[in-house]
């Protein structure tokens, strides 16, 4: 897949026309994959402001925060546009209980990145299965390991095009959008949680920490869940 060429085509385009870019090119099978953060939010807004032909889904682990449900009830209802939802396999799930405890996540690094790989990487596979293109709303600057993420790139995992418009925003941007268009948003972040996921994995962050400091607080790891990196498979 020739990314390159790709990058050149949308290079002086707006984020819109680069969706609608994708979407003639896929049509029906260019899909955003949101965790309904403050990044993920605008997207939504100007997927459904324009009315691109981009599909939107979310995975529940199933231990989700109450607000984020919430979430996702009040962003169908402002935008009219409907978010699929992706639950894991209730096998594995009690597979991985009955063998490592309800929360074996906080016994080592493995194991909560077992847990990752059930409730999430698993089910992103099924969602990803008929799509081409896969939009994100990562940024660069929200951990060192994402630094080096291009805006649009062959994903080898997944076997999509991986375009990521919000690359080079920063978090003032994604602030003045939401206060702007008065994008609905998790309340959790207006009380210092800035990366959400899991309610069991996520804290409120310290000021002067870094933004990703509250998830998986308990490890020294890069605290990548496997979304967004080569996937390791384990034995469920």
């Amino acid at each position: 897949m020739n990314t390159e060429k790709i990058e050149k085509d949308i290079q002086h385009m707006s984020i819109p026309q680069t969706l609608e870019y994708f979407a003639r090119l896929h049509p029906g099978q260019v899909a955003f994959s949101s965790s309904l953060g403050q990044e993920d939010q605008v997207l939504t807004d100007i997927i459904a402001r324009n009315k691109v032909g981009v599909n939107i889904f979310t995975i529940d682990t199933g231990r989700l925060f109450p607000e984020t449900y919430e979430l996702i009830q009040v962003t169908e209802a402002r935008y009219n546009k409907h978010i699929e939802v992706y639950f894991p396999d209730v096998i594995n799930v009690e597979a991985l209980v009955k063998e490592h405890g309800i929360n074996c996540f906080y016994e080592s690094v493995d194991l909560r990145k077992k847990c990752c790989h059930v409730r999430k990487v698993i089910p992103l596979r099924r969602a990803l299965q008929d799509v081409k293109v896969w939009v994100t709303g990562l940024r660069a600057s929200q951990s060192d390991n994402r630094n080096d993420m291009k805006a649009v790139q062959w994903d080898s995992t997944y076997n999509v095009i991986k375009y990521n418009p919000l690359l080079n925003w920063e978090m003032e941007d994604v602030l003045k959008y939401i206060r702007e268009k008065t994008v609905p948003y998790n309340p959790l972040h207006d009380k210092r949680f800035l990366s959400i996921g899991c309610a069991s994995c996520t804290r409120a962050v310290l000021p002067g920490e870094d933004i990703r400091a509250g998830r998986w607080w308990w490890e020294s790891s890069k605290k990548e869940c496997g979304l967004h990196a080569p996937v390791v498979d384990f034995q469920i």
